[in-house]
């Protein structure tokens, strides 16, 4: 039997990266978690994903982001928050950045869970194909506060390195070196964001949002 713990498969530094902290209700009610507090690291989006990059981990850091503005220092609640997507499920990088705001938020489409005798349903609390300025909207559903989130990631730009490597991975024509190092190139720029950047007002930006 193996003694290696799952995430020493990972880069060291998703355990720098950012985590956030939710209090989910129905989680509580079914005895899921105490108190129904529960911490999501970069890592279990990784899982969620099946990969990590910069899309995975700018998302990763507009959700923590937004939920930090509409919050505070109080724990978000966990199937208490709609998200509203920019652009339609099926238009490029959408599925995935959603996949990741719904681990930490619950929200889920109509496939979602439709709750227990009227409660703690997280089905239509994802919205796509939103009229907004921003990427990624998120509404408390108690108060009705809403931000609405960017990414700017020519903030964290990629090596000119890669743009040499990038073409002949993409194509298989890399050897094992090149691949090796296509990949360490790749998780580096995800490192900068999560680590370097992940406080920077200049990569994701919030801003409140008054929704009709």
């Amino acid at each position: 039997m193996s003694t290696q713990t799952p995430d020493q498969n990972f880069p060291d530094f998703f355990e720098g990266a950012p985590a956030v902290t939710v209090r989910d209700p129905l989680a509580q009610f079914l005895g899921a978690a105490r108190d129904g507090v529960m911490e999501y690291r970069y890592a279990d989006a990784v899982r969620l994903a099946g990969h990590s990059c910069p899309t995975v981990a700018g998302t990763w850091l507009m959700t923590l982001c937004g939920l930090r503005a509409l919050y505070g220092d109080a724990l978000p609640v966990r199937g208490e928050i709609e998200v509203y997507m920019a652009d339609a499920r099926d238009a490029g990088t959408t599925g995935v950045m959603a996949t990741v705001v719904q681990l930490v938020t619950g929200a889920a489409p109509e496939t979602g869970f439709h709750g227990i005798a009227g409660r703690f349903g997280r089905n239509d609390l994802l919205h796509f194909d939103q009229p907004m300025q921003g990427t990624i909207g998120l509404r408390r559903k108690d108060t009705g506060a809403a931000v609405q989130v960017e990414l700017d990631a020519s903030v964290v730009p990629w090596p000119d390195e890669m743009r040499m490597l990038l073409p002949k991975a993409a194509s298989g024509k890399a050897d094992a070196a090149e691949l090796q190092r296509f990949g360490e190139l790749w998780q580096e720029r995800v490192r900068k964001m999560l680590i370097d950047h992940a406080d920077d007002a200049n990569l994701v930006q919030v801003s409140d949002w008054a929704i009709n």
